[in-house]
């Protein structure tokens, strides 16, 4: 496996980390990981962070550990030739802006999966993007911190990265051309359990207000779930998820915390749920399960549940599956969603 340069450099200096510490770490893991992520690197493939992009905290955010997380992007091979971009040890969490060639003022958050192990930014987050931008919507992809990397008050990191996310975005919007109010969020996998998490716990304070951005609003206009965990309870959620994010022993406060489908409430956003029945990395039943709760408390939702398409297929099922049309669907229920788009 051939690590891109520019990816490797671009982050670690940031961080306060050599480069060439990285760059020799990377090559430690290329000769361990085996075949899959073998070969030079190919013209096309994405580099992160993108040319746009902003922090989301000033400095090293606080809880960090000592000695902080290296930053550790790799390029991972996938059937069929594949190559994804995946990021471990993020120190300093990100967003990254891609705008579409005739925006149209409305805009997402994306939250790439990855088990809250890694965030899969290609697969899950910058293909993403470029597939939404057709549509006219601007799209911001977060890479955040992870829960198991020590950082202090663990299962509350990814949820303080994403509504600090979405009151930057907001804070922000004229310099995006977005409409801050149809501001909304997307998630696939454990990203989808943490646009959950935004979904019903947008309000609560799970870090000291930096500066005059977070007296807006983090509640989405709406939520995309993707495959996506839907509570902590044992042998019932993703396991991988679970244990990343919660700890060797769960507090039961937390487990209940982030059960996403226990915890919706009538007034909640609007959802969009897509899951196949043949995933066996998050079982379909998670999506099921918000669906219901959703309909309990009279929250407005639309699920598609595929026969085939398994676990993490982001935007890569073939033409031929009917899974392929989400994005087309997203865009409409999107449009439906947030009703007549207010003026820029």
């Amino acid at each position: 496996m051939t690590f891109d340069r520019r990816t490797l450099l671009a982050l670690p200096l940031a961080a306060g980390i050599a480069p060439a510490a990285l760059l020799s770490d990377a090559a430690g893991q290329s000769a361990t990981n085996g075949s899959a992520n073998r070969g030079a690197r190919l013209a096309g493939d994405p580099i992160w962070p993108p040319a746009e992009r902003f922090a989301l905290w000033p400095g090293i955010p606080a809880g960090a550990p000592t000695p902080l997380p290296r930053p550790r992007p790799m390029i991972t091979g996938r059937p069929g030739g594949y190559r994804d971009v995946q990021m471990r040890g993020v120190v300093q969490p990100e967003v990254g802006v891609f705008r579409a060639a005739r925006p149209d003022g409305r805009a997402v958050l994306v939250c790439p999966g990855g088990g809250y192990s890694i965030t899969s930014l290609r697969n899950e987050g910058i293909d993403v993007a470029r597939v939404l931008n057709g549509f006219g919507i601007t799209v911001f992809v977060l890479s955040y911190r992870l829960p198991g990397e020590g950082w202090a008050d663990r299962a509350n990191v990814p949820l303080s990265d994403v509504q600090r996310a979405m009151r930057l975005i907001r804070a922000n919007a004229r310099r995006y051309a977005i409409n801050p109010e149809t501001l909304g969020v997307l998630g696939f996998s454990a990203g989808g359990h943490l646009a959950g998490s935004l979904e019903i716990h947008h309000g609560l304070e799970v870090y000291r207000p930096v500066d005059a951005a977070d007296r807006l609003s983090a509640r989405p206009a709406f939520a995309g779930l993707m495959y996506a965990v839907s509570n902590m309870d044992p042998g019932r959620s993703h396991g991988g998820s679970r244990a990343q994010l919660l700890g060797p022993n769960p507090d039961p406060a937390m487990q209940a915390r982030y059960a996403i489908d226990r915890n919706l409430r009538s007034g909640d956003a609007p959802l969009f749920l897509v899951h196949a029945e043949d995933d066996d990395t998050v079982p379909v039943a998670n999506s099921l399960d918000m669906l219901a709760a959703a309909r309990r408390v009279d929250i407005p939702v639309e699920a598609h549940i595929l026969r085939r398409g398994r676990h993490g297929f982001g935007t890569r099922l073939p033409a031929s599956s009917p899974g392929s049309l989400w994005p087309q669907l997203f865009d409409r229920w999107m449009r439906e969603a947030i009703g007549p788009e207010a003026p820029l």
